[in-house]
């Protein structure tokens, strides 16, 4: 599904969303389609919810949004740093 059209399917909810089929383009994430995974009347819960599936699957892109938002602005993130040896 596209952005436009979840809005208008959940209005004013919370939403665990994985990005379908997305690119990077100037250092922004250009999420072309969504899936829904579950919807939320609170962030909270929907943020706990997100770690839990970020757990079991890290390899999957997970967002947490409210629909309140006309559009989905990603800034991708570089981390830089080195893991301690053990």
């Amino acid at each position: 599904m596209k952005w436009q059209e979840i809005r208008a399917q959940y209005p004013q909810r919370w939403l665990l969303i994985e990005a379908i089929k997305a690119h990077s383009k100037a250092s922004k994430r250009i999420i072309e389609q969504l899936a829904v995974i579950d919807t939320f009347s609170d962030s909270a819960t929907a943020l706990k919810s997100y770690q839990q599936l970020h757990r079991e699957a890290p390899e999957r892109e997970l967002y947490v949004f409210h629909t309140s938002r006309d559009k989905l602005d990603i800034t991708e993130r570089t981390w830089l740093g080195i893991r301690g040896a053990r």
